[in-house]
């Protein structure tokens, strides 16, 4: 099939209009800084993170011109709970409170199982799974005492399919899916919700960058529409969710995939 072109960019709404979010890995080209500028443009009051320094300082720069609005920022190691709970604290102290938190932060690779190390593996595990289970325990108290809030987190679609090399990574995902399902029922007599969107294949700059063109190729073809995502198709479901447009939706996993069966 054919590679179908993308869709024209798709104009806000005022979606988060009044929302605090704080987000984990909001710098750099991909679905990080894509959905942080969506939340930008919807209205929301942002507070990012990220583990560099400049990058991280010039996506804030950048979100601040977008909404109008101050755009906080802290440099956090997802791996460190201490960072955590000090990135949670300073974007409270600074917001006033949190209403969506976006767990964005997540390492991939690809390694045979018979090549793979421990700290290859562990690596992958502690960035895409333990850094969700990190920033959930850390600000959970803040939204319990509010009775609100939300938690978007970002899986994979890998978290239910498989692919040769990414043992680690598919599982970890499929960890940050069922924490997901259970902090959400956890969550709920709070009037908190939890969430997270599985995307298949959103191509961005860096990707390109670090992965074979050949492979990239092969797995747009396995795409409904003969490409993968734009960043920002996969943003636009993660601000759904984050919305009160999504208010009756917890604990669900929502596919951003055209993959075929």
């Amino acid at each position: 099939m054919a590679k179908l072109p993308t869709p024209d960019y798709v104009a806000p709404h005022d979606l988060l209009k009044g929302k605090t979010v704080l987000m984990t890995a909001a710098a750099g080209a991909g679905i990080g800084f894509a959905t942080a500028q969506r939340c930008a443009e919807e209205g929301a009051r942002l507070f990012i993170s990220d583990i560099h320094e400049r990058r991280t300082a010039e996506a804030a720069e950048k979100l601040s011109e977008i909404s109008g609005q101050p755009c906080g920022y802290r440099l956090c190691n997802v791996r460190d709970d201490d960072d955590v709970r000090a990135l949670v604290d300073a974007a409270t102290q600074e917001m006033g409170h949190i209403d969506v938190v976006i767990n964005n932060a997540g390492l991939g690779g690809e390694v045979p199982i018979v090549d793979m190390s421990d700290d290859q593996w562990g690596a992958v595990m502690d960035i895409t799974l333990n850094s969700v289970f990190r920033m959930t325990r850390a600000v959970l108290p803040h939204m319990m005492e509010r009775r609100s809030g939300v938690i978007v987190n970002n899986a994979s679609v890998l978290g239910w399919r498989a692919q040769t090399g990414q043992a680690h990574y598919a599982a970890a995902k499929a960890g940050v899916m069922a924490l997901t399902r259970c902090s959400a029922m956890e969550a709920a007599e709070y009037g908190i919700r939890i969430n997270a969107v599985a995307p298949s294949l959103a191509v961005h700059p860096f990707l390109v960058k670090t992965t074979p063109q050949e492979l990239i190729d092969e797995l747009e073809a396995k795409e409904a529409f003969g490409r993968g995502a734009a960043p920002w198709e996969v943003s636009n479901v993660m601000v759904f969710l984050a919305s009160d447009y999504s208010s009756y939706m917890t604990g669900e996993i929502v596919a951003v995939s055209s993959q075929q069966a």
